[in-house]
């Protein structure tokens, strides 16, 4: 055996038998031969392609709700990225899944979002004509359009996993699942400690119901939202929580909701980014020219408003602003003396 094959085995010794073993994979969209000297299994080669691909590196600049903060301590996408992926990796090891699957997801779940975070998402909307979804746009990028249109060619675990970590449709492996809650996870309580920082919230405003059940702290909350579960989920043998938890999370979402993602203060600058989002779209389409050269010939056969929205949602939000500035703002005169 070489390492590879030796690795797939150790995992059908030490993992729960509902795991999604790497050697069982439904493979990929192109096939590719394995190679001999292989020291990684699939799941394993399809989180480095993530981790090192353009779109992974543009999440460090990209918002997580609060529009381009001042301020080194507030998420980014690159930042939440990071801690679902951490606390996916926790719940997998417990249960005795497949850790390798579950961080490939959660690596490469947000490689779509715009830039501005739901408002970007929401000026694409409109100016598309048709819904703008990020796990779409996500699967959308490791498909086509990373490694100038050839894409990461990822095994159909991750990429199930990475367009269904949001929305109607579940991922059907339990890794992909506990992604899905990761991110809830992660979200829910990482903006509340933004939100505090920016003097939005305190902790005393949640709740006390919430607070009873889930704690009081960022700590405990993450902390009785895991345990409770891994906990849970060994009994089911699915993943879920219980239903206590269950309603204190979801009531905790419908708070945040309330008074952080539509809060004039976390949200006052939104109506900005979208007009400057939605000046940008009418410029390109009106001008294709002006679009980089690795994206004209995608204006071929995608159209012009489909190759828009992915040069657009591939933006990180400073990249964003300087190009509204080098397009719409005159250049101030230089008088030479």
């Amino acid at each position: 055996m070489n390492i590879r094959e030796e690795l797939e085995y150790q995992e059908h010794r030490r993992l729960n038998p509902k795991a999604a073993f790497a050697d069982a994979s439904r493979g990929r969209p192109r096939y590719e031969e394995p190679r001999e000297e292989d020291v990684r299994t699939c799941y394993q080669r399809d989180i480095d392609r993530v981790v090192h691909c353009k779109a992974f590196r543009r999440m460090v600049h990209k918002t997580q709700v609060f529009l381009r903060p001042e301020g080194d301590h507030y998420r980014t996408r690159m930042t939440h990225t990071l801690e679902v992926s951490r606390i996916a990796s926790t719940i997998t090891r417990a249960l005795g899944l497949n850790e390798d699957l579950a961080e490939a997801i959660a690596m490469g779940h947000d490689l779509g979002h715009t830039p501005f975070g739901h408002a970007g998402e929401a000026a694409l909307s409109a100016c598309w004509g048709r819904p703008f979804r990020h796990n779409e746009q996500s699967l959308r990028v490791v498909d086509i359009l990373e490694r100038d249109g050839d894409g990461l060619n990822l095994t159909h675990e991750v990429r199930e996993g990475i367009l269904c970590h949001t929305g109607e449709r579940w991922p059907t492996t339990l890794e992909g699942q506990i992604v899905r809650r990761s991110d809830q996870i992660a979200y829910v309580n990482h903006d509340i400690d933004d939100a505090i920082r920016a003097g939005i919230l305190s902790d005393d405003d949640i709740p006390k119901a919430i607070t009873q059940c889930l704690g009081g702290s960022h700590r405990d909350r993450i902390n009785t939202l895991v345990t409770d579960i891994i906990r849970v989920s060994r009994e089911a043998g699915q993943v879920c929580l219980s239903p206590e938890v269950e309603k204190a999370l979801k009531d905790l979402r419908s708070f945040m909701f309330d008074r952080v993602y539509r809060n004039p203060v976390a949200k006052g600058e939104e109506s900005k980014a979208k007009e400057m989002l939605t000046l940008l779209f009418e410029h390109y389409v009106r001008e294709p020219g002006d679009l980089p050269l690795d994206f004209q010939p995608q204006l071929s056969f995608e159209g012009i408003e489909r190759t828009v929205c992915d040069y657009i949602a591939g933006m990180t939000d400073n990249y964003a602003v300087d190009k509204f500035q080098e397009i719409f703002v005159p250049a101030g005169w230089q008088v030479r003396g």
